[in-house]
């Protein structure tokens, strides 16, 4: 393909995801889902085709999509959920590939344990793009977003794991659990460490992230690194992304500047945006070429192999789930953690602990989401596509053709399958954030701040008495600000409904704001086209203005 050719592919696919997006914002149909069947129809036209490379796709798609999500996760609330993201990103994820592994060596003739093992561990972690996207769009709750999204952020690295281990085996012919068990604590001990070593060199580099075009540049390379050097260690490099992206978004509002967060979150808004669109693109693309390796297969063997593959992935999750939930509570207890309490507690202490351990546990209406939230994407693909041609002793690998055909199914059945349903699915269980207690902790943050604002004023007052006006000014400023957060405050307390209540006067407040920055900005255009203004002085006054726009809250705070 031509340097002109591959240019106007890109630019056509860049079209087709900016289109994809905008009839999922209408439709409410998932644009990973849509993208997928757009890159289907496409495939099976006349035309130019890219084939997906396995190890691209692991070097340079997966470190940035898996670090940005790791920033944007929330260190504290998946640690407070630890034991069911563990339990779901490796037990899970490791059950589920024996499992698909025993089915292919007992059902399907001529096949492998290991060689049912790989396909196995590359179906086997969820990919939660697709889920997360339409569960922010209906307001899933913030516990069941933070499962997903930590559940997204560790299954691949015990899945890459996995399947290493299982090539290993079917490659050589020889399989040692000890030798396995060992790779895989080697694999993930050496990610964390590695990661948490590049996130601490982060740290060291605070002082260039005060720039933001040194913060963004720092932010791009940071998930390289990390995978990079960890596969250079022979550790698990995508864990390694994981672990720095956690910390560093953990530490990122002390180290970098209101700018560079800002410049920095909408480059990887938009690096998320197109790749995702392009990974969703590529799933599709790669139908025929699948298709074509099966013509040496029978048709029964194909049926077998992908309903052991697809039961296994759709009916183990949600029994691993209602297990998981049905353990006895001193179970609950002992795997998260330490217990809430000791002998010398207050019986009033010791119920609140118990009050929210138990809130920790899943409803059924939480099992049943978070049963249908496992898609599969790219990494699934990525890592069986990754399946050597050859063994060492020179045969084909076993059932290659037939392997990656399983896992393409896996892929296309969850993602839009489950990808499509899973809104509606969510709407029907009544499953929705509690958005006026979010908006209640939001607004006692807000006054606690300008609180402790005001506090800090009355010091520089004692200090710096000849600043007496200006002091005055920012005091009169914070009051007006607490005034306004304690009067909605008030408004939320004096709700019972988990919906934010109405504000007339609020929402005229917010319009009025919208209407003078749009004069502001027109009188600004106005002046720059009568020449009485350059345009670098333009842009330094819309930036004002930009920055003054986007505190003010895209819906009800």
């Amino acid at each position: 393909m031509s340097p002109e050719a591959l240019l106007w592919f890109v630019l056509a696919a860049v079209a087709v995801v900016v289109v994809a997006r905008w009839l999922a914002s209408r439709t409410g149909l998932p644009s990973a889902a849509l993208l997928t069947l757009i890159g289907i129809l496409y495939a099976l036209l006349p035309g130019p085709n890219i084939t997906l490379d396995p190890h691209i796709v692991l070097t340079v798609v997966l470190p940035p999509l898996l670090y940005s999500a790791a920033v944007d996760s929330s260190l504290l609330a998946i640690r407070k959920n630890m034991r069911i993201v563990v339990s779901l990103s490796v037990v899970l994820v490791l059950v589920t590939a024996l499992a698909i592994g025993w089915g292919f060596h007992l059902f399907v003739a001529g096949a492998t344990l290991a060689a049912g093992v790989a396909v196995g561990a590359a179906v086997a972690p969820p990919d939660p793009v697709a889920a997360l996207a339409v569960g922010r769009r209906v307001n899933l709750p913030p516990k069941l977003v933070t499962i997903i999204q930590g559940e997204g952020l560790l299954n691949d690295a015990t899945a890459l794991t996995i399947l290493s281990v299982a090539v290993t085996a079917a490659v050589s012919g020889t399989f040692s659990f000890a030798a396995a068990a060992g790779q895989f604590v080697l694999a993930a001990t050496g990610g964390l460490v590695v990661g948490a070593a590049v996130a601490w060199a982060v740290r060291l580099a605070r002082p260039l992230t005060r720039d933001p075009l040194l913060s963004n540049a720092i932010s791009l390379a940071t998930p390289f690194v990390a995978f990079l050097l960890g596969e250079e260690l022979h550790v698990s490099g995508v864990l390694a992304v994981v672990v720095a992206g956690l910390i560093v978004g953990h530490h990122t509002p002390r180290l970098a500047s209101g700018a560079s967060r800002l410049q920095t979150s909408a480059v990887w808004r938009l690096v998320d945006f197109l790749l995702e669109g392009f990974v969703f693109l590529l799933i599709g693309q790669q139908f025929p070429n699948v298709v074509r390796g099966l013509r040496q297969y029978d048709t029964s063997t194909i049926v077998v192999a992908v309903a052991v593959s697809v039961g296994v992935v759709l009916l183990l999750r949600p029994l691993w789930l209602i297990l998981n939930q049905s353990l006895p509570r001193w179970m609950h207890t002992r795997l998260g953690g330490a217990s809430d309490y000791d002998d010398d507690t207050p019986g009033s202490a010791r119920r609140a602990a118990r009050e929210a351990r138990n809130a920790r546990r899943l409803t059924g209406r939480e099992v049943v989401a978070l049963s249908w939230s496992g898609t599969r994407g790219v990494i699934s693909l990525a890592a069986i596509f990754t399946l050597p041609l050859v063994t060492d002793s020179g045969e084909p690998f076993p059932d290659r053709d037939l392997l990656l055909f399983c896992a393409f199914v896996v892929v296309l059945v969850t993602l839009v399958g489950q990808g499509l349903t899973f809104a509606p699915l969510v709407r029907a269980l009544g499953l929705r954030a509690d958005e006026a207690d979010q908006a209640r902790v939001r607004n006692e943050a807000r006054s606690a701040s300008v609180e402790a604002a005001l506090a800090r004023l009355a010091e520089v007052a004692a200090e710096e008495p000849e600043h007496i006006d200006a002091v005055e000014a920012m005091r009169t400023q914070l009051h007006s600000r607490l005034t306004r957060y304690r009067g909605r405050l008030d408004q939320l307390q004096a709700t019972d409904s988990s919906r934010l209540p109405d504000s007339p006067r609020y929402e005229a407040a917010l319009r009025i704001r919208r209407a003078v920055i749009d004069a502001q900005r027109e009188e600004l255009l106005r002046w720059r086209d009568a020449g009485r203004l350059p345009d670098e002085g333009l842009r330094v006054l819309e930036r004002e203005l930009d920055h003054e726009e986007l505190r003010l809250p895209a819906r009800k705070p």
